[in-house]
C-alpha cells in the first residue's frame, strides 16, 4: 500500500462537493440560535460522558440494592461497550438521514433508556436498559462534535474543539462527585433520572433552533417538490447504506472493548474469554479493512462506513494512533489518580475527587490554549502535539516518583497540572486537524473516528494499566495476608482500615508503588505518541 500525504483542501463555505448530490451549504448560524444550539449540545453530551464516571462511584449501592453483585460490573460494561461502538455509526448514518433527525433521536433515546435504568428492577433490566443507554449516548457525542463543526466557519473550531474537551473533563470530574452526593443523600435510581428533564430541555431547544435539514437546509428548502420524508425513506438512501461495514465495525469493536474492559476488571490475560475475543475482533478487523477498500474503490452508491483512503494517508494514520496513544492517559489519570487518594491517603470519594482537579483544569486549558496558538501564531498544530507529548512525559514521571506515605504530597498537583495540558493540547490539536485533512464528504466520520478511537485508546490502556497493578499489588500482598482477605481488599480499599496499623502501612506502600508503575506504563504511551506525530510530518503542513 502506498502512504501517501494528504493533499485535501477545505473547501469554501459556500459549497459542499458530494459524488451523489450536488448541494449548497447552509450559511453558519448566528446570534441567538447560536447559543441556545451550543448550550443544548453541551448538556446533552455532559449528560453522556457522565454516565461514563457517575455510575461507577455508585455500583456498590446499585447492586445492593439490587441484590445481584456478581455482575454489577456489567452494568458499566455494557454501556461502554455499546458506546464505543457506534461512534462512527451514527455520524455516517446521519450523512445519509440528516443531523437534525439523528441528534435528536439520540438524545429522546438516552432520555428514554435513562428513564428505563432508573425504573429498573432486575440487574438484567439495568444491563440491557445500560446497553441501550450506551448505544444512544455515542450518538450524542459523536454528532455534537460533528455539528459544532458544521454550525461555525473554520475559524471558529478551536475554541468548539477547546469546548468540547472542558465539557468532557467537567462531566468526568463531577461524576464520581455527584454520583458520591446522590448515593448518600437519596435512591441511586436519581443517577439516571435526572437525565430525563434535562434531555428533554436539550430536544426542545434543538427542534426550534436546528433549521430542518441541516446542514444543507437551503437545497432542502429549495427542493419543494418533494416532500423530506419522500426523500428520507427513497431507496437510494438505503442503498447508501453500507450494511456489512456497519456490522463489522460494531462487532470488531465490541469484542476489542469486552476483552480490555475484562481484562481491567482482574481476568488473565492468557484466559480462554481474552484470548479468544482478541482472536475474532482482529480477524474481524481484517475483514473488515479489506471490505472497506473494496467498498471505496468501487465507487458506487454504497458509501463506505470508514473510507478506505483513510488507511491510505501517511497523516491520517498519524493521527489515529495519536488519538489512541493519547486516549490511554487521559482515562486512566481520570481514574486511577482518585483511586491513589483513596487508596494510599485514606480519602474519601469526594476528597479524592476534588484533588483530581489540577488535571481536570489543565486538561481542557490545554485543549483551549493550543488551537489559539495554532491559529493566532500560526502554528501546524502537528509541533504543538510533539510539545504536549514531552510535557506528559515530565508530568508523568514525576508522577511516577511520588513519596509512599501516607501523607498527601502537594507536590503531586503541579505534577498533574503538567501532564494534564500536555493531554489537553494533543486532544484538541488532533480533533481540531481532523476536518483540514480529509475531503468534504468524510467530516463527520474523520471526526467521530477520532473520538471512537480516543475511546478504544482509554479501554486498551486502562487494561494494561489496571492488570500490571493488579499483579503486582496481589503478588507483594500474599506475602502478609492470606487470599481471601487480599480479596477482600481489592475488591474495596476501605477494608485496609480494618487491619492492624503496622500492616496497614505496609500495604500502603505498596499501593502507592503500584501506582507509580501505572504512571510508569503512562511515560511510554506519552512517548510512543512521538513517533506516531512525526507520521503527521509533512512539507506543506496542516494548518487551522
Amino acid at each position: 500500500m502506498k502512504m501517501e500525504e494528504s493533499k485535501v483542501e477545505s473547501p469554501a463555505p459556500e459549497t459542499v462537493a458530494s459524488e451523489d448530490v450536488d448541494v449548497v451549504s447552509t450559511p453558519y448560524i448566528l446570534g441567538w440560535r447560536l447559543h441556545v444550539i451550543t448550550i443544548a449540545l453541551c448538556l446533552s453530551i455532559f449528560l453522556a460522558s457522565l454516565e461514563v464516571s457517575i455510575v461507577a462511584t455508585s455500583l456498590v449501592a446499585i447492586s445492593n440494592s439490587l441484590k445481584s453483585f456478581e455482575q454489577s460490573s456489567w452494568i458499566i460494561n455494557s454501556y461502554m461497550l455499546t458506546y464505543t461502538g457506534f461512534l462512527i455509526i451514527w455520524a455516517k448514518l446521519s450523512d445519509i438521514f440528516g443531523r437534525k433527525l439523528f441528534i435528536l433521536s439520540s438524545i429522546l433515546l438516552f432520555v428514554i433508556f435513562s428513564g428505563a435504568c432508573g425504573a429498573a428492577q432486575t440487574t438484567e433490566q439495568l444491563i440491557v436498559f445500560r446497553a441501550f443507554q450506551g448505544l444512544a449516548g455515542a450518538g450524542t457525542y459523536s454528532l455534537t462534535v460533528v455539528i459544532f463543526f458544521e454550525l461555525v466557519p473554520p475559524a471558529k473550531f478551536a475554541t468548539y474543539t477547546s469546548l468540547v474537551s472542558g465539557v468532557l473533563a467537567i462531566a468526568l470530574l463531577l461524576g464520581p462527585l455527584l454520583g458520591g452526593a446522590i448515593t448518600n443523600g437519596t435512591t441511586w435510581r436519581w443517577i439516571f433520572l435526572i437525565n430525563v428533564p434535562v434531555g428533554i430541555v436539550a430536544v426542545l431547544a434543538l427542534i426550534l433552533t436546528v433549521p430542518n435539514g441541516f446542514p444543507h437546509h437551503i437545497a432542502t428548502s429549495a427542493s419543494k417538490n418533494v416532500s423530506t420524508k419522500t426523500k428520507l425513506l427513497s431507496k437510494n438512501n438505503f442503498k447508501r447504506i453500507d450494511f456489512a461495514g456497519t456490522t463489522l465495525l460494531l462487532a470488531a469493536s465490541i469484542l476489542l472493548v469486552a476483552a480490555f474492559e475484562e481484562a481491567a476488571r482482574g481476568r488473565n490475560w492468557d484466559s480462554a474469554l481474552i484470548i479468544s475475543f482478541l482472536v475474532v475482533s482482529i480477524l474481524i478487523w481484517v475483514v473488515f479493512i479489506v471490505w472497506e477498500r473494496r467498498v471505496t474503490l468501487a465507487s458506487g452508491i454504497m458509501e463506505p462506513i470508514f473510507p478506505w483512503r483513510f488507511l491510505q494517508s501517511r497523516v491520517r494514520i498519524g493521527m489515529i494512533l495519536s488519538m489512541i496513544l493519547t486516549g490511554g492517559p487521559f482515562t486512566v489519570c481520570v481514574i486511577q489518580i482518585p483511586q491513589r487518594f483513596q487508596a494510599v491517603n485514606g480519602l474519601s470519594s469526594l476528597d479524592a475527587g476534588i484533588r483530581l482537579l489540577p488535571f481536570a483544569i489543565a486538561s481542557p486549558f490545554g485543549s483551549a490554549l493550543s488551537p489559539a496558538i495554532c491559529k493566532k501564531c500560526k502554528v501546524p498544530p502537528v509541533y504543538l502535539c510533539f510539545v504536549g507529548s514531552a510535557l506528559q512525559i515530565i508530568g508523568f514521571a514525576l508522577l511516577s516518583t511520588l513519596p509512599d506515605s501516607s501523607t498527601t504530597f502537594h507536590g503531586q498537583y503541579g505534577y498533574q497540572f503538567v501532564a494534564g495540558v500536555g493531554v489537553g493540547i494533543n486532544l484538541a490539536c488532533l480533533v481540531v486537524m481532523a476536518p483540514f485533512t480529509v475531503e468534504e464528504r468524510d467530516k463527520s466520520v474523520a471526526m467521530s473516528s477520532m473520538v471512537q478511537f480516543r475511546t478504544l485508546g482509554g479501554a486498551l490502556c486502562l487494561a494494561i494499566a489496571s492488570s500490571v497493578f493488579n499483579d503486582f499489588i496481589r503478588a507483594r500482598f500474599l506475602h502478609i495476608l492470606s487470599p481471601q482477605e487480599v480479596d477482600v481488599i481489592l475488591k474495596s480499599t476501605e477494608a485496609i482500615k480494618f487491619v492492624p496499623a503496622d500492616i496497614r502501612m505496609e500495604l500502603t506502600k505498596i499501593f502507592s508503588r503500584g501506582y507509580d508503575l501505572q504512571f510508569k506504563i503512562l511515560i511510554g504511551f506519552a512517548a510512543a505518541q512521538i513517533p506516531a506525530s512525526a507520521l503527521m510530518w509533512k512539507r506543506n503542513q496542516v494548518m487551522v
